[in-house]
């Protein structure tokens, strides 16, 4: 990842020295490399001490009623989310890839749960599943129930 990244600066920066700023592909080339650059955010960013993020993830549950950890372009996490937006539940989500240390943060939510995927929903510092177990919750209408166990109400969570 790191030597495709490299490569496309490599190219930016050879393009450039051709004077190509005005040529509609050196600009497809230059918004490609930032755009890719910035969802390898995650995985070329510093890593920061694991007992950091871990108390980091365990403060967020446990200070939230609600928590969906969250990608910005899954499906399951937009299904997720939607289950709790259909029942006027506030939630806190983190978006893992718009995170720092998103990548760590989901290696430490799959030791704590058992499962790498997103979303990961925690409800009253319980974890629920996914996204497929979510909307279940919500259809069988045990989704309000876990929230109204949090001691306040499904409009004001």
């Amino acid at each position: 990842m790191r030597l495709l990244l490299m490569l496309c600066r490599t190219v930016c920066r050879k393009s450039s020295s051709f004077n190509l700023k005005g040529d509609p592909v050196q600009q497809q080339l230059n918004r490609f490399t930032w755009s890719f650059a910035a969802r390898m955010g995650n995985f070329l960013s510093s890593s920061a001490p694991q007992s950091d993020i871990i108390k980091m993830v365990k403060d967020t549950v446990s200070e939230n009623c609600v928590v969906i950890f969250s990608k910005t372009s899954c499906p399951y996490c937009q299904m997720a989310k939607e289950a709790f937006n259909d029942l006027n539940i506030n939630y806190k989500v983190v978006e893992l890839d718009q995170e720092e240390h998103g990548n760590q943060i989901q290696t430490i939510l799959h030791k704590m749960t058992g499962a790498r995927t997103v979303p990961r929903v925690f409800i009253n510092g319980s974890c629920i599943g996914g996204g497929t177990e979510t909307r279940k919750l919500k259809e069988e209408g045990k989704l309000i129930e876990l929230v109204q166990q949090c001691g306040i109400s499904a409009a004001g969570s």
